[in-house]
């Protein structure tokens, strides 16, 4: 698999199947996101430098917004953040607070544990020494960066690692026959334990047992539609994929992603929030579009968007390059995309010159697939006028 630190059907490192419409994040719910994503990114730089930013993804921020969605609103923490490039230099109000920072944790961990797994495989840049040593430098920084905010807040980042290092040996054991939930097992027990730890900064310790069986089963969902995203790219290459190694068809991929759906949004019944609409969406809904977009199905015309106001055009074709936050996501395998260091300069560029925010059009910097400007995503189609879905609360008897 060749996606840059996320999204990685090899390794553990899972985040980035969650890529919201702006149509259905309805009500407020639009602002409530991006506070929650710029919060992470923050939450990134106050800890840990400026290039921690670069970890900064959509499905790490669920950690923040599940910390909040079980907080007292009196509670609940935020602040308003300067102009920033990202945002067409508007200021914005951000989620802080330990919610952001446990998310920003998580995802430390877990982009340094993809780097050293690059590293090991030679992939790109980093299959030379001078590159690959400095890569490892920048993974160990974050593995201990990690840890010490973990530790702050009373999590055992050890968990995630352990993960990490498992899989590789699970997969090199792994051959036709061999069940695709042993494969996946690794990954679902790193995201079971951050879920499970918002309950206990919330102080909700009878949510842990739920979320952790929401996240165990987010953690398969999004291994198993990387899997299946980026197996034609692997059968070209030659590389592993989960699905090609252990025989399993399409369909059981497709039977077993369903089945996590679903079992995501019976975990959330169980669960007690103080406002968890904009959980429901991200959890309960969300992972249907992401299913429905994997296997080239759609649920409903606006299915074609891959991100707040990224559209594909009313009733068109699913795009399949992300619309993703800067420098991660699951863009389509194909040549000449570039390697993680190279893809973190071209980013830079982007954002000193304000080109991901104020362009028409970019080049992604690690896919190199055309993308819209920010700035130009904003009420991108009318294709949910008079459609049901688009409600959270009324679309499904999961709430």
């Amino acid at each position: 698999m060749r996606h840059a630190l996320v999204n990685d059907s090899r390794g553990t490192v899972v985040f980035g199947i969650v890529r919201p419409c702006a149509h259905r994040l309805a009500d407020g719910l639009r602002t409530e996101w991006m506070a929650h994503l710029c919060g992470l990114c923050l939450a990134l730089r106050a800890d840990h430098g400026q290039f921690s930013r670069v970890v900064t993804n959509y499905d790490g921020l669920i950690v923040s917004v599940l910390t909040e969605a079980q907080t007292e609103r009196a509670a609940r923490q935020r602040r308003t953040a300067g102009p920033c490039p990202l945002r067409g230099m508007r200021t914005a109000p951000i989620a802080s607070g330990e919610g952001a920072r446990l998310a920003a944790s998580v995802s430390l961990v877990l982009a340094s544990a993809k780097i050293r797994d690059h590293v090991a495989d030679g992939d790109g840049l980093l299959g030379r020494r001078p590159l690959a040593a400095a890569a490892r430098r920048v993974a160990h920084g974050w593995d201990r960066a990690g840890a010490r905010t973990g530790a702050e807040l009373g999590f055992d980042t050890a968990v995630l690692v352990d993960a990490v290092e498992r899989q590789q040996g699970i997969e090199a054991l792994a051959g036709s026959g061999t069940p695709l939930l042993a494969v996946t097992e690794p990954t679902e027990t790193a995201t079971a334990a951050a879920f499970a730890y918002t309950a206990v900064l919330a102080g909700r310790p009878g949510n842990s047992a739920p979320l952790a069986e929401a996240g165990r089963l987010f953690g398969r969902l999004a291994h198993l539609l990387d899997a299946v995203e980026d197996q034609p790219a692997d059968a070209a290459s030659g590389a592993w994929n989960p699905l090609t190694a252990t025989g399993t068809s399409r369909a059981e991929a497709r039977r077993l992603a369903d089945d996590a759906v679903h079992g995501i949004r019976l975990a959330l019944r169980d669960a007690e929030f103080t406002d968890g609409r904009l959980a429901h969406v991200l959890l309960a809904h969300e992972p249907r579009a992401s299913v429905d977009r994997a296997f080239g199905t759609t649920a409903c015309a606006h299915e074609g968007h891959d991100g707040p106001g990224t559209p594909a055009g009313p009733g068109g074709p699913v795009r399949q390059d992300g619309g993703l936050p800067p420098g991660f996501g699951q863009p389509p395998p194909g040549p000449g995309k570039r390697g993680f260091l190279a893809g973190c300069a071209v980013f830079a560029g982007l954002c000193c010159t304000c080109r991901i925010c104020c362009a028409d059009e970019y080049e992604g910097p690690w896919s190199r697939k055309k993308r819209e400007g920010c700035c130009d995503r904003s009420d991108c189609c009318d294709c949910c006028d008079g459609c049901d879905c688009c409600d959270a609360c009324s679309c499904c008897d999961c709430g």
